[in-house]
């Protein structure tokens, strides 16, 4: 296989390896966004997840019931966040960014006997033929159950959002409370869910990274990717199916820069470690008047500050 086809097949299992946990804390941000609320402590969320999945883990030996501890930290971190910014009326901005430095403490303390801690952690499936597709297969079809789980829950997460009366009401909280509350709607109510919901996939994002991906754990590890799934829902426009191809471009430029990396490309290492960032900033500067006409009308307001 020539050269280009090696990269570009290590570009692609990079979008997927990277790219799942940036999936699945994108779809928490897009629940939490459609109901008029944003969460810059998605990041804590995911370092509390990643932490705390990795720690019950070691502590069970069992790989499954250590992503459910991850899912409940993300989510409890993220429950935090709604109680102050629905019912004490902090910035929510600030308060995300105080979140994420109090998740990011916690896991540092709680997380550091376990940096050299050793687990079997979440093993690849390959699927029986369309594994062995050239290029693609292995790519998409020899993955985690976490990296599955997560193809089907962006169109569930579309259907429950576009299709049913709980997404409904989300998004008409989302657009207008008064409104959504003069229609018999509890917004308190959906956005605190919203908030939690968010949260809790934010933290199976984080699991996932150190479970499945990398089967350690290291203090910080998710390296800022909670504030590029923030991000990505703009990319996305709110929507989970176009999430899901913004968190592949992110793991994919990944996925180069390291493939870049490993045939000794004569780029600085500083560069290559910057490219993911670049090129998910560059794509949000192309993106931004669509996102705009998107964006639910209860994010406007806190955009203006």
């Amino acid at each position: 296989m020539s050269t280009f086809w090696l990269v570009l097949s290590g570009a692609l299992t990079g979008a997927v390896g990277p790219g799942i946990s940036v999936l699945y804390a994108t779809y928490g941000e897009v629940i939490t966004e459609r109901s008029g609320r944003i969460n810059l402590g998605i990041e804590g969320s995911m370092l509390m997840g990643a932490a705390f999945g990795f720690i019950v883990t070691v502590e069970t030996r069992n790989v499954f019931i250590g992503v459910l501890g991850g899912s409940f930290a993300g989510g409890l971190l993220a429950a935090i966040h709604a109680y102050l910014i629905v019912f004490r009326g902090t910035n929510q901005l600030a308060t995300g960014l105080a979140v994420t430095f109090f998740g990011s403490g916690i896991t540092a303390f709680a997380g550091r006997s376990y940096v050299s801690a050793q687990i079997d952690g979440l093993n690849d499936i390959s699927i029986p033929l369309i594994s062995q597709i050239p290029v693609f297969g292995k790519a998409l079809f020899q993955q985690d159950i976490l990296a599955y789980s997560a193809y089907a829950l962006g169109p569930i997460l579309w259907f429950v959002l576009m299709r049913t009366r709980w997404g409904l009401s989300l998004r008409a909280v989302g657009e207008s409370v008064e409104v959504a509350f003069a229609a018999g709607r509890r917004p308190e109510v959906l956005q605190v869910t919203a908030v939690i919901l968010g949260g809790v996939l934010a933290g199976l994002g984080g699991a996932q990274l150190s479970l499945a991906f990398t089967h350690q754990w290291s203090e910080y590890m998710t390296a800022g990717r909670g504030f590029i799934a923030v991000a990505l829902v703009i990319f996305g426009m709110w929507s989970p199916l176009r999430a899901m191809a913004g968190a592949f471009l992110f793991g994919g430029a990944i996925g180069l820069q390291l493939q870049l990396q490993s045939i000794g490309t004569p780029i600085s290492p500083f560069i290559l470690d910057m490219f993911p960032y670049i090129i998910t900033l560059g794509v949000l500067s192309i993106w931004t008047g669509a996102a705009l006409r998107a964006m639910p009308e209860g994010l406007k307001s806190v955009m203006r500050g």
